[in-house]
């Protein structure tokens, strides 16, 4: 349900404190039994050449209906965008792990997911940021995430105010 491509358009229609964002999730390393490996890339629609965030993802089922989201940096990202074949070269040790900003997913209903980053785990120096957390909602069409930054006494510096970003799947053709 997490590959794809996704946009935010609609939202962004409806309302003006939400930016259109394109976010693409392609599947890497899949002879890999350790886990399902995922390129990540979201850039404003009118930029996708110069994404802002790139990540790669190692999904694993941690208990029945629970996934662990690991996140790992890439070096030099922007080398990468739109070129997930690239990262296909990459072997994960060439990747360094976000500690502490893994999301834990769990089953709500069928077909659907929900869940989080834990707590203050996830450090962030974005804009004054002292950590970050993610939620996160996924179905077969669509994905809510809701990505924020808090300072050291937990004010919100960064990210939407009002609740995630909308992502609808687009149809493949």
């Amino acid at each position: 349900m997490m590959q794809g491509s996704f946009s935010s358009e609609l939202q962004s229609k409806n309302d003006s404190t939400y930016f259109d964002i394109r976010l693409h999730i392609v599947p890497i390393w899949q002879n890999r039994t350790d886990g399902i490996w995922m390129y990540v890339e979201q850039a404003v629609a009118k930029m996708q050449d110069k994404p802002y965030r790139q990540r790669v993802y190692k999904l694993t089922e941690t208990g029945t209906g629970t996934f662990e989201s690991a996140v790992f940096i890439l070096k030099s990202p922007l080398r990468f965008a739109g070129k997930p074949e690239l990262v296909e070269k990459l072997s994960p040790d060439s990747l360094t792990l976000k500690d502490g900003c893994s999301v834990i997913l769990k089953k709500s209903a069928k077909k659907k997911f929900n869940g989080g980053t834990e707590g203050s785990k996830c450090p962030s120096d974005l804009k004054n940021a002292s950590y970050a957390s993610s939620e996160v909602f996924i179905t077969p069409k669509m994905m809510v995430s809701w990505d924020r930054g808090f300072d050291k006494n937990g004010s919100q510096v960064w990210g939407a105010q009002k609740g995630g970003y909308r992502f609808i799947k687009k149809r493949k053709k």
